[in-house]
């Protein structure tokens, strides 16, 4: 494309967010699953509403984070802005030192946060949490 740098950017993201999108195929499994689902969708739902305590009653104990309550996704998106490093540095230090991977919040337009994903086991979460509290002390 061509245009302005800022404009460009903000189509490019706009434009993989939105055709990024499961196969027809999966959208109707979805669809049949949320209809005939009964308590296989009920137990996921509870499943991932465990996850999402597990992972916010973690974070909220590491000093320097802040975030928003997901809802509805099995992401949250988390304030990192108090560590001194955009969201790419983050995510790459992250990732080197602890092995733990999230995605850089400059993808969804703000450099201060990174996604977090909690579509995991409760162990792997756990274990996560204890990851990004160690890498934040020895970084701070």
């Amino acid at each position: 494309m061509a245009g302005p740098r800022q404009i460009a950017e903000a189509i490019t993201r706009l434009q993989g967010h939105s055709t990024s999108n499961p196969a027809s195929i999966s959208q109707k499994a979805a669809l049949a699953a949320l209809i005939k689902g009964g308590s296989f969708t009920k137990d996921m739902q509870k499943e991932f509403e465990k996850r999402r305590n597990c992972i916010l009653g973690g974070l909220q104990k590491i000093d320097k984070l802040s975030f928003c309550r997901p809802l509805g996704a099995f992401y949250l998106f988390c304030n990192i802005s108090e560590l001194g490093m955009n969201s790419i540095e983050f995510s790459k230090q992250l990732l080197t030192k602890q092995k733990v991977a999230v995605t850089p919040g400059i993808a969804f337009g703000d450099d201060d946060y990174v996604r977090i994903s909690f579509a995991t086991s409760m162990d792997d979460i756990k274990e996560g949490v204890t990851r990004i509290a160690r890498f934040i002390k020895d970084n701070s």
